[in-house]
């Protein structure tokens, strides 16, 4: 049985919707930096997982586990609520679990797939049911320093530190029913066999710095689903750079296991702010393209006043 998730629709009434998936313990806030520039050009579907959310506007945390079909399922009701039929859908970790899900399930719905900082398998389950009965037992505050040091580099946190204490304040307000039984579901998981399915046009975007989600694994994912690319068409040689810039670092690109495709990903970032902005640019230029997706560029401006842009042609 679905439940009905909280969620804002924003934009244009006749803009293409793009729905936007958040990582465990975060809220729709993660995409604040990005979505004055995105409504734009769409409509925005920003939705909370089970339990998760702003105090007074979280979605019903019904007791755990879940599974990764159920938080699925829960999106479609969605869809179906506001009459979409379609999306184009770009989600971070847990969000991106979600959105690989919808689209081997449910392909008629997905119009194009942004994973960002994600897996199709994360292992060892037991961290996750750890996890999870820390959640019940202690509360979410006591998991908020392991999960942000995790998320952020040191040096990231120095020069961002009211970001950070932003998704730390998020983490610590998600109900901890509705976190433990999302981190059940991603260690009950393993959407490795159903990617082959995955027909939407695909890109998988990582984080060299990441030890949640390594771009190893993204990289898998990459090989694995029919079209799926890096951020560039014209993918380097395996342990060659890539072509991108953020505002101060270069980006490269990071190969995973010998049998694998590379990925580029953002230094020095690990988790989240970076790579969500490299997310949101590419998700707009594949969906619009060409010279939209130039004048982007101008678009993602960061809080710092810092113009993100691309040093890559797709």
């Amino acid at each position: 049985m679905s439940e009905r998730l909280a969620a804002t629709l924003e934009g244009p009434e006749d803009a293409p919707v793009v729905a936007l998936g958040t990582s465990i313990g975060t809220n729709q806030g993660l995409w604040d930096e990005q979505a004055p520039a995105l409504r734009r050009h769409f409509r925005l579907l920003r939705f909370e997982l089970r339990g998760h959310g702003p105090r007074g506007a979280q979605s019903p945390a019904p007791p755990g586990p879940y599974t990764m079909a159920e938080l699925g399922t829960d999106v479609l009701a969605l869809l179906n609520a506001h009459d979409i039929d379609q999306v184009a859908y770009c989600g971070v970790s847990l969000g991106g679990m979600v959105g690989m899900w919808l689209a081997a399930n449910a392909p008629e719905r997905m119009t194009r797939l942004g994973l960002c900082c994600t897996s199709a398998y994360l292992p060892p389950a037991s961290m996750w049911t750890e996890r999870a009965a820390r959640a019940r037992s202690d509360g979410m505050a006591s998991l908020v320093d392991q999960v942000i040091a995790r998320w952020f580099t040191p040096a990231y946190f120095r020069r961002r530190p009211r970001q950070a204490g932003a998704v730390a304040d998020m983490l610590e307000g998600t109900d901890p029913e509705g976190y433990a039984g999302c981190a059940e579901a991603i260690a009950a998981m393993d959407l490795r066999p159903v990617l082959p399915a995955i027909t939407a046009p695909t890109l998988v975007i990582a984080a060299t710095e990441d030890p949640a989600t390594p771009p190893w694994q993204g990289a898998q994912i990459a090989s694995a689903v029919p079209g799926a690319r890096c951020p560039a068409d014209r993918r380097p040689r395996r342990g060659s750079p890539g072509q991108l810039r953020s505002p101060r670092r270069d980006h490269r690109c990071a190969a995973g296991p010998p049998e694998s495709a590379l990925v580029t990903a953002p230094i020095p970032f690990r988790h989240k702010p970076c790579a969500m902005r490299t997310a949101a640019h590419r998700m707009r230029h594949a969906v619009l393209g060409g010279s939209a997706g130039r004048r982007w560029n101008a678009a993602l401006v960061c809080r710092s006043g810092r113009t993100y842009r691309r040093a890559c042609d797709h």
